[in-house]
């Protein structure tokens, strides 16, 4: 089995997870737009994947696309949107792929530890999004 989404939503990194201190210990969590972005993006998913999780060894590419920064000239703007100057900038990548894979637990795939073959991808455009192609092996 092999199929592609597309998911209309800017990416979003995984930052550091926070901690709260309570009378039986610690609580750590997700800052609120690590969390809203995984919640949007799981129910985005269970909307465009009506199938059941799947549970086989999987193969995954993910291209995350970031908007343009504002504050840039028109030329510059035209370099990073033709791929001439690529994104490489903050975020990293691997923060990326964290929360999107996160994110897709238990809607595209039972658990992120069936994945054992992963391509990523951090490019500009005009729309941001997220295209994952995922193949059962």
């Amino acid at each position: 089995m092999r199929f592609k989404l597309t998911f209309d939503i800017e990416p979003v990194e995984q930052a550091r997870p926070r901690a709260r201190k309570l009378r039986q210990g610690i609580m750590m969590y997700d800052p609120a737009k690590v969390k809203n972005f995984k919640r949007r993006l799981h129910d985005m998913a269970k909307y465009l994947y009506p199938g059941e999780p799947l549970e086989k060894e999987l193969a995954v590419e993910i291209w995350f696309y970031r908007s343009v920064q504002k504050s840039i000239s028109k030329v510059e703007r035209r370099r990073r949107l033709t791929g001439i100057h690529g994104p490489t900038v903050k975020p990293d990548l691997d923060n990326y792929i964290k929360s999107c894979l996160d994110a897709l637990n238990g809607v595209l795939w039972k658990d992120d530890n069936l994945i054992t073959t992963i391509t990523a991808h951090k490019k500009y455009a005009e729309q941001p999004r997220i295209e994952i192609e995922v193949e059962e092996k």
